[in-house]
């Protein structure tokens, strides 16, 4: 599996912005993504917290 381009911290402001009612489509098209990869980062980051993300990539 390929790495990110993003780090942990950028996918979480863009799941964040997405919940200020920015659209998927729209993000999506400014990062130059697929939207599937927008849906995957909300399934893995969606209900972490910033401090969280530490013991996520230690485990």
């Amino acid at each position: 599996m390929e790495t990110s381009n993003f780090s942990e911290n950028q996918i979480i402001k863009t799941l964040k912005e997405n919940g200020q009612g920015r659209s998927v489509s729209e993000i999506s098209r400014e990062l130059g993504i697929d939207k599937s990869t927008f849906y995957y980062w909300r399934k893995k980051y969606g209900d972490m917290k910033k401090t969280s993300i530490g013991a996520f990539k230690r485990a």
